[in-house]
């Protein structure tokens, strides 16, 4: 059997960026069923509505959606369950730290396949305000026109 190798993308979280500001990112395992597995190598998966927590001392991945393996019978899994992930115990109490000091989440960026694992990208976010999105956005705008602008003069437009 062939082993993958390389990094095949799943789903990905856009609105997070715009909606938090990330902090620090750090990439974690999943602990999956069989289904799921076949589920999100199909393609099909949703961030959305995820966030991740911290009880007990175990890191959790909340609110993703996994749709049920179309091929699958009886042994399906639940397309919004609670899933467990793969970290080391430094980073879980040094992200539970920062957590609980107030301000922090932690948010999915993405969800992707590395050398065929299942594998979470997560931040450590601070919620952005209103007007710093629409700076955000402004900042972006001006770099695209000021691109743009370059490149027509580069081109010999004027």
């Amino acid at each position: 059997m062939v082993k993958e190798v390389g990094e095949k993308l799943v789903a990905s979280n856009k609105k997070a960026r715009h909606d938090f500001l990330i902090e620090d990112t750090i990439e974690a395992g999943l602990v999956l069923s069989g289904t799921e597995v076949k589920s999100l190598r199909a393609g099909r998966a949703s961030l959305v509505d995820a966030y991740a927590t911290i009880d007990h001392g175990e890191a959790w991945i909340e609110g993703v959606h996994i749709p049920e393996y179309t091929a699958g019978t009886w042994t399906n899994h639940p397309p919004r369950r609670k899933r467990k992930l793969l970290l080391h115990r430094r980073e879980i109490d040094r992200l539970a730290g920062q957590v609980s000091r107030g301000g922090y989440t932690l948010v999915p960026l993405k969800l992707y396949f590395l050398d065929g694992r299942a594998k979470v990208e997560i931040a450590l976010a601070k919620g952005k305000r209103e007007f710093d999105k629409r700076q955000t956005l402004r900042e972006k705008q001006d770099k695209r026109e000021a691109e743009r602008a370059m490149a027509k003069r580069n081109r010999g437009e004027a």
